[in-house]
């Protein structure tokens, strides 16, 4: 199958983001885990050969160290990491070693991206995803494709019509509300099982994060997003119940990676961010303090407060310009002869 060069453009497109993304995460695991050191220089090409990839995403996981404050930009070139660093570690350059990022196998790689695309898009009605089209875009076959779209199906993130049609089902603002109930009643109880379970050093690594977050002045999106998915989703992964957290991964499109959700464009009032992150902290503190449940009734007064501000993120949002469909997917308007598919919410695979 001969590929379009729109589709073959996205492909290689798609390529980029992933090893860039890939990089951005490796260098920022290193720094937390004190293998980068604060004060040590970072350098484009020295990134492009120990990962093995194109300078190109390497320089684009470098620009986002910086966006996130991890890593700051020297005169002349260069990054330098951030922190407060011992004399000897200033201007040196950082020992990365030899870690090559593999690429993915083609149907993860097609997942992901598509996955990111419904995530946004299933807030605004229901979609249709031609199996055909999908194929070509990505450039894969349709056995790729198809794989793609049946692990979807397995996790209820997508369903089949009367017709055979494969079907992504709209998240409305009344599907939010009864998330985010689900949530209230849930999480806190997760956090109650999962505190005892949870590494000191990573509850000490987010106070620290949220701290630096809210000490940094204007508030971006990006690093709310990590936050947020610090405390909600890999913290309570600790949960020795593993029917809470598989219940909870419904709910997880209520706050897509920030690295999914592309929206440097979408204005939220720096308030409402802040509000979010000093709840996070009064959290992260009363569990630093071994105060476990009321940790967790501070968790279910947030996700309070968090319904609020998602709502009106969601006013925002649904106000903003967006971008065409890409050509597998189609607006999807129910007859009512069948009824859609439940949706599983974007369920957060693992």
């Amino acid at each position: 199958m001969k590929a379009s060069p729109q589709a073959a453009t996205a492909a290689e497109a798609f390529e980029k983001t992933s090893m860039q993304r890939d990089a951005f995460l490796l260098l920022k695991d290193m720094i937390e885990q004190g293998r980068i050191r604060p004060g040590e220089k970072l350098l484009e090409v020295q990134v492009a050969k120990a990962f093995g990839i194109s300078r190109s995403p390497a320089r684009h996981a470098l620009r986002a160290l910086c966006e996130a404050k991890i890593v700051r930009p020297l005169e002349g070139r260069g990054y330098q990491v951030a922190g407060r660093p011992k004399a000897e570690h200033v201007g040196q350059i950082a020992s990365l070693g030899e870690l090559r990022i593999a690429p993915l196998p083609q149907w993860e790689r097609v997942y992901k991206k598509v996955e990111q695309e419904l995530w946004i898009r299933v807030l605004f009605g229901s979609l249709r995803i031609t199996e055909a089209a999908l194929a070509e875009y990505f450039n894969v076959s349709r056995t790729v494709a198809r794989d793609v779209l049946a692990r979807m199906h397995s996790v209820g993130m997508v369903g089949k019509d009367g017709l055979g049609h494969w079907i992504a089902p709209h998240v409305s603002a009344d599907k939010i509300r009864e998330l985010f109930e689900m949530r209230a009643i849930l999480e806190p109880e997760a956090l109650v099982r999962a505190a005892p379970l949870a590494p000191a050093a990573e509850i000490e690594r987010m106070h620290a994060e949220l701290r630096r977050a809210i000490s940094n002045g204007p508030v971006e999106i990006g690093p709310v997003g990590q936050l947020e998915t610090d405390l909600h989703i890999n913290l309570l992964d600790h949960c020795p119940n593993r029917e809470i957290v598989k219940a909870l991964q419904r709910t997880h499109i209520l706050f897509v990676p920030s690295l999914y959700l592309l929206d440097s464009s979408l204005s939220v009032p720096q308030g409402t961010m802040h509000d979010a992150l000093e709840e996070h902290l009064a959290i992260i503190e009363q569990l630093r303090r071994d105060n476990v449940r009321k940790a967790a009734s501070s968790l279910r007064e947030h996700l309070g407060s968090a319904a609020t501000r998602w709502l009106e993120r969601f006013e925002i949002f649904s106000k903003a310009e967006r971008s065409p469909l890409p050509p597998y997917l189609s607006p999807f308007k129910d007859t009512g002869a069948t009824p859609p598919p439940v949706p599983a919410a974007a369920a957060h695979r693992r």
